[in-house]
C-alpha cells in the first residue's frame, strides 16, 4: 500500500551554512546555504532556524530542514510554490520530486519548488515517543475499539502515550501555528516578499491557518482534500470525520470487487468486510488505508480473501519503525496542542457506542480516546478561527475517506473560496485521484490565477 501511512524515506542528509542576504532584512532571517541532496541531486538542500518557542524565543531554537527545485525558465518565473506535507507528521522533504515533479510543465516554468520537514519530522530537529511495539503498530496508529466496542484498553494505551511523549520539551511547541510561523520563517530565508503553496490534507489546515495569520504574504494557494477548520474541535473532529468519509468511499471499493468476484469470491462485500472483522479485528486498519487510492484495491481485496479461504496473507507493506514512532509523535503532539479534548472515559466510550451503531464499518474508532484525554499541557494560544480569503482555490474528491467531502465544505464556508469538486474516491485530489477536469482548473489557477468553482 504505497499511501500506507503517507511517510516518505527520510534518507536524505541535510546541511546548510548560513550567510546574510539584503533580501531578509525585514526580519534578520539569514538566507540557506543551498547544497545537493546526497540522496538525489535533482533537489538542492538546506536548513534554517527559527525558534522553539515563538513566545518565548530565549529557550532555543530547533532547525527546518528545506529541499528546492528550481524553474528551468527563470524569465517565466512568478516565484516559489510551497508543497505543504500532510499528517500530521509527514515529510515533506521529498515532496519536489516525489508531487511537484508530476505537475505540467506550465507550471514548473514558472515556480521553484520548495519542500519542507516540519518541526519535529524528519530530517529537521526531530522527536520521538519512545513506544513499544505494540503501541507503536499500525494497528494501534488509529483508536479501534475492543471486541463489542469495550475501550478499556485503549485508554491504557493513551494514557501511556501521553506520558511518553510529553518527555521532550519540543511537544509543548508542536502547533499548527507555529508550523504556519515556521513557513513564515522559510519564505523570508528565500527572500520571498509572498508565497504560493500546495497543500493536502492536514496541509490544507496549515495553509488555512498561514493565510489567515498572514494573508498579506500569500500570493496562490491551493488546498487539496480538506477537512473541517471548526476551532473548537479541529484533529477531534478530523478523526471523528473518519467515520463519515469510510462510508462515503467503501462503495467504490465494494463495486470494484464485486466486478472482480470471480478473481477474489468475495460476496457482499459489505457484509462479508463485517463478518472478518469480527475474527480478524486487524482488517479494519487496512482496510481504511486501502481506501486511500484505487491502486491499493487488489491488496486490500486479495487480503480479505486470502482471510476468508485461511490462504497465506499477503505482505501488506509498513514504514520503517523509526519513521512511525516519529510520526506518531508529531500527530499526538500537534492534535493535544491545538486544541482541548475531553477528559473523562466515559464521554468515550459512550461516544464510540453510539458510533458503532450509525458507522458499522469504522466500529466506533473515530469516536473513541487518544492520548490526548490525558495530555498534561494547556493550549498555548487558542485554534485559529480561519478567516475568508480571496488567494485561495480549494479542490475535493466527493468520496475522500481521510476528509470528507462534507467536511470540506465547511471549509469552503469559513474561507468562503471557490471548490473545484471532482467526481472521483481517494484521498488527494491534485494530479493524484482525481481526473483532468480537476487538475486542468488547478493547473490554470496557478498559471493564470483563474478561480471559480467548479464541478468536475
Amino acid at each position: 500500500m504505497r499511501r500506507l501511512l503517507c511517510v516518505t524515506a527520510l534518507t536524505t542528509v541535510l546541511t546548510g551554512c548560513l550567510s546574510a542576504s539584503p533580501a531578509m532584512a525585514e526580519t534578520g532571517q539569514t538566507g540557506p546555504g543551498w547544497t545537493a541532496c546526497p540522496a538525489d541531486p535533482r533537489q538542492e538542500c538546506a536548513t534554517i532556524q527559527v525558534p522553539m518557542d515563538y513566545q518565548d524565543p530565549a529557550k532555543g531554537h530547533v532547525s527546518l530542514a528545506i529541499s528546492r527545485i528550481r524553474t528551468a525558465k527563470p524569465e517565466t518565473r512568478r516565484g516559489v510554490l510551497l508543497l505543504i506535507p500532510g499528517g500530521p507528521g509527514n515529510s515533506g522533504l521529498s515532496r519536489p520530486l516525489t508531487h511537484g515533479m508530476r505537475l505540467p510543465r506550465e507550471v514548473l516554468d514558472r515556480y521553484d519548488l520548495v519542500g519542507f520537514d516540519p518541526r519535529g519530522v524528519g530530517a529537521s530537529t526531530p522527536i520521538t515517543c519512545g513506544l513499544s511495539s505494540d503501541d507503536a503498530h499500525l494497528r494501534n496508529f488509529h483508536p479501534w475499539p475492543g471486541p463489542g466496542g469495550d475501550i478499556t484498553a485503549n485508554v491504557a494505551r493513551a494514557r501511556r502515550v501521553a506520558e511518553a511523549c510529553t518527555r521532550v520539551e519540543l511537544a509543548r511547541h508542536i502547533t499548527t501555528r507555529n508550523e504556519a510561523r515556521d513557513i513564515d520563517q522559510i519564505r523570508q530565508a528565500l527572500g520571498e516578499r509572498k508565497l504560493s503553496y500546495w497543500g493536502v490534507s492536514y496541509g490544507t489546515y496549515v495553509g488555512a491557518v498561514y493565510t489567515t495569520m498572514f494573508p498579506s504574504r500569500t500570493d496562490r494557494a491551493v488546498l487539496d482534500s480538506s477537512d473541517d477548520p471548526d476551532p473548537r474541535r479541529v484533529a477531534r473532529g478530523w478523526l471523528n470525520n473518519f467515520a463519515v468519509g469510510v462510508e462515503d468511499r467503501f462503495p467504490d471499493f465494494a463495486a470494484w470487487a464485486t466486478a472482480r468476484e470471480s478473481t477474489y469470491g468475495l460476496g457482499d462485500v459489505r457484509a462479508t468486510y463485517l463478518a472478518l472483522t469480527e475474527t480478524h479485528p486487524d482488517l479494519r486498519a487496512y482496510m481504511f488505508q486501502g481506501l486511500y487510492s484505487d491502486s491499493t484495491f487488489p491488496l486490500l481485496a486479495e487480503y480479505m480473501r486470502a482471510l476468508r479461504a485461511g490462504d497465506p496473507l499477503p505482505t501488506i507493506p509498513l514504514p520503517p519503525p523509526d519513521q512511525h514512532q516519529n510520526a506518531v509523535a508529531v500527530l499526538t503532539a500537534t492534535g493535544c496542542n491545538d486544541v482541548a479534548w475531553p477528559r473523562s472515559a466515559g464521554h468515550y466510550a459512550r461516544a464510540v457506542a453510539r458510533d458503532r451503531l450509525t458507522y458499522p464499518l469504522t466500529a466506533g474508532m473515530p469516536q473513541n480516546i487518544t492520548a490526548c484525554a490525558f495530555w498534561p499541557y494547556r493550549q498555548a494560544e487558542p485554534a485559529t478561527r480561519i478567516a475568508p480569503s480571496s488567494k485561495v482555490l480549494m479542490i475535493q474528491n466527493r468520496r475522500d475517506p481521510a476528509t470528507p467531502y462534507s467536511a470540506g465544505l465547511k471549509m469552503r464556508d469559513a474561507l468562503r473560496a471557490p471548490l473545484v469538486s471532482v467526481d472521483a474516491g481517494g484521498h488527494g485530489a491534485y494530479f493524484a485521484n482525481g481526473n483532468a477536469c480537476g487538475n486542468d482548473a488547478v493547473t490554470a489557477f496557478l498559471v493564470h490565477g483563474t478561480r471559480a468553482d467548479r464541478d468536475c
